[in-house]
């Protein structure tokens, strides 16, 4: 078992205590926008170690009684059927897929508002869809000027144009399937119709990254960093804070600038701001959980090295540009660490050089770094996922657990139906094969019985990576990296 960092039920027992105190603030109705992933937060849970994934909803799901859950999408990103990356799903299904998870936990929900609604037929076809469910749906529009024209904004013909949302709950979760959502503006509009109808209410934001009590160039905000270059997001000390209270606080560079604004609107709606900062908005308690802080500093500092690999390929696709490679290296020199700090990068180019071929390499949890090497059945990744669970298992590497009557259908149906160039099989072929030999065989059972073992592992590839492949190594729970080298044919899946 690797080492902890994070206590969580720690985390649990502050942050609904903070959460119930700010309702009660309010005079018991709160907007609690959440910032980030609330159900799979994987990233948490790599750098925080003893973070669990699902942490967030773990902690919301003991004060069910007294939550209710709303899920916003911007009506522009539904248009441009706009995914969410480590999903592959557009924004409307995962609105669906929220829905259904909010309800596995007890938590009230079946409300979607669409923001940024100005007739698009997209968003009325997935109006219809939530209609045929049961699911309600709110319409709010975009507002001329926003977020600068706050007269316009904090009157009957901005806030007060948008369909007010029916709320029973004191505590109200504003979320979304990603960015740019629109959950601020949200939460504000309903503060503001709230205050209209004399019912007393109030925002608060909940979001875990940057950690606002850590120094500002912690591997932790730093790994925060790291996974945002592509959004431009930069930590930096919170001023408003500082010249309020005297205290340092870490907050993010779009906060920051947007709390000017904030703080006017909120005059504005309420007579006075709630809030003299940015961190004050926030109800985060993540930074007083951490129980080893050499554990999650060296949790971090791998996490910043998976980033720079991850921009770095996906400069070679374009899908970030040459501004994040300069900022992803910056926040490496920052951090003070390189992938030459974690033999795995290591021993995967040396092999790579000396075999001049594809390999893989997976890190077990004992610091042991198991190699495979790309052959005419097997994929460089389904090498090294067969030899690290034949090395759990005490099987010798030499040894074949996949039998060949298994592979060799598999195989034609490759080259003969599907027209594919190679007999290779990818990760996922490899997995469906294993589980039909160890029907068959003691060995291969004892293999993959062994399966688990392998969540929360690093593997790096010498090039990049079939989308089949990238989708099994996921749902392995299996963290993956390459170097930015592009392997054949990529695009086409062979």
């Amino acid at each position: 078992m690797k080492a902890q960092g994070f206590d969580s039920a720690k985390y649990i027992d502050l942050q609904t205590k903070a959460i119930l105190d700010r309702m009660n603030k309010f005079g018991g109705k709160l907007y609690l926008e959440v910032g980030g992933k609330i159900f799979d937060d994987m990233h948490a849970s790599r750098i925080l170690p003893g973070f669990l994934p699902d942490n967030k909803i773990r902690m919301l799901a003991t004060m069910k009684d007294k939550l209710e859950a709303i899920v916003c999408v911007n009506c522009q990103d539904i248009q441009k059927s706009k995914e969410r990356g480590d999903l592959g799903i557009t924004y409307d299904i995962e609105c669906l897929r929220m829905i259904e998870q909010y309800q596995s936990w007890g938590i009230r929900t079946g409300i979607v508002v669409l923001t940024m609604y100005a007739g698009q037929p997209e968003a009325d076809i997935f109006r219809k869809v939530l209609e045929q469910r049961g699911i309600r749906s709110y319409l709010h529009y975009p507002i001329h000027g926003y977020p600068e024209n706050i007269d316009l904004i904090v009157s009957d013909n901005g806030y007060g144009k948008n369909e007010y949302v029916e709320t029973t709950a004191p505590v109200v979760l504003v979320t979304a399937p990603g960015p740019g959502s629109g959950k601020l503006a949200v939460s504000l509009s309903q503060v503001y119709q709230d205050n209209k109808r004399g019912i007393p209410s109030g925002y608060a934001k909940f979001e875990t990254f940057p950690v606002w009590n850590l120094p500002l160039y912690h591997p932790v905000n730093l790994a925060y960093e790291a996974a945002t270059v592509d959004l431009e997001d930069i930590n930096l000390i919170d001023p408003f804070h500082l010249a309020a209270h005297g205290v340092t606080a870490v907050n993010y560079n779009r906060d920051v600038e947007a709390f000017p604004v904030l703080k006017a609107l909120f005059e504005k709606m309420l007579g006075e701001s709630p809030y003299q900062s940015p961190t004050d908005m926030g109800v985060n308690h993540v930074g007083f959980c951490i129980s080893n802080e050499e554990v999650v500093n060296e949790a971090s500092k791998r996490e910043i090295v998976r980033r720079y690999y991850r921009t770095h390929v996906e400069k070679l696709s374009g899908k970030v540009n040459e501004n994040a490679v300069r900022r992803m290296d910056t926040v490496m020199k920052q951090a003070e660490v390189s992938p030459d700090d974690f033999p795995l990068y290591k021993k995967v180019r040396d092999a790579a050089a000396e075999y001049s071929k594809a390999i893989a390499g997976i890190e077990l949890s004992d610091g042991t770094i198991i190699l495979g090497k790309r052959s005419k059945d097997l994929t460089a990744v389904s090498a090294a996922i067969l030899n690290a669970l034949k090395h759990i298992a005490g099987i010798k590497k030499e040894k074949d657990i996949v039998l060949p009557e298994i592979i060799r259908p598999i195989q034609d149906m490759r080259t003969q139906i599907l027209g594919f160039e190679n007999t290779m099989l990818r990760a996922d072929e490899m997995m469906l094969a294993l589980s039909i030999s160890a029907s068959k065989d003691e060995l291969a059972r004892k293999a993959l019985d062994q399966i688990g073992t392998l969540s929360g592992c690093d593997i790096h590839c010498s090039v990049t990576q079939y989308p089949q492949d990238i989708s099994i190594l996921r749902k392995l729970g299996l963290n993956m990296t390459c170097e930015p080298v592009l392997q054949t044919k990529l695009m086409f899946g062979h």
